[in-house]
């Protein structure tokens, strides 16, 4: 019960640090409430996308949004990369675009990390709407924590998921690569939404964890 309340206590902090760069935050204690949250954003009908996000998966969204009344738009059909490029491009002009975040400050800023970087370049400017699934396992103080939390804990997961062969898939720490295999290309920090676009980056905040 004590780190259930702590992660709301921790949660109210973020929101009202995130407001305060435009963009919306929601805490939901469990993937069930999260799952319930993020639906209700979405309106029947729109066109909906994706960045690679295991939290998405985790609260059962990708599902939903499979089996539901949406127009989706799945980068995971392409066959090629003609095709792959195609369906990203479609993907920036979609109502709402899914995604989690590699990291969060307490301060309110997102620290995330590409390989591509059409997961990043859709959070930047594109999509209507972003909803955020971000569990609370990737909370960090600062952006230095952040920068190193997605480089030695979350990447090295996601290359032995992913099946490929970088330093950080075989040490479990970053090694700082230039390969082609290397998933760390695209180092982006987002410090506010603008005016203009207010409250266009939906969180929620999971209180389990979610994702690497």
């Amino acid at each position: 019960m004590s780190l259930e309340k702590a992660n709301a206590l921790k949660a109210e902090t973020i929101i009202k640090n995130l407001n305060k760069r435009n963009i919306e935050g929601v805490y939901c204690a469990t993937k069930e409430a999260a799952l319930k949250q993020a639906l209700s954003y979405i309106e029947e009908g729109s066109v909906v996308s994706w960045g690679g996000s295991e939290s998405v998966k985790e609260i059962g969204l990708r599902d939903a949004v499979d089996s539901g009344d949406y127009e989706v738009i799945d980068r995971s059909i392409a066959k090629n990369y003609e095709e792959q490029r195609e369906l990203f491009s479609k993907a920036v002009l979609s109502d709402y675009y899914l995604m989690s975040s590699n990291a969060l400050t307490l301060d309110g800023e997102l620290i995330n990390i590409d390989g591509t970087g059409n997961r990043v370049a859709c959070l930047a400017y594109g999509p209507k709407h972003i909803i955020m699934i971000v569990g609370m396992n990737k909370v960090v103080n600062n952006i230095e924590d952040g920068v190193a939390r997605v480089r030695n804990f979350a990447s090295p997961p996601n290359t032995i998921r992913l099946g490929l062969k970088t330093p950080c898939s075989l040490t479990g720490r970053c090694g700082d690569c230039y390969g082609d295999t290397c998933i760390c290309s695209q180092i982006v920090i987002t410090r506010r939404q603008s005016a203009a676009m207010k409250d266009r980056i939906k969180i929620i905040l999971v209180g389990e964890n979610l994702g690497y």
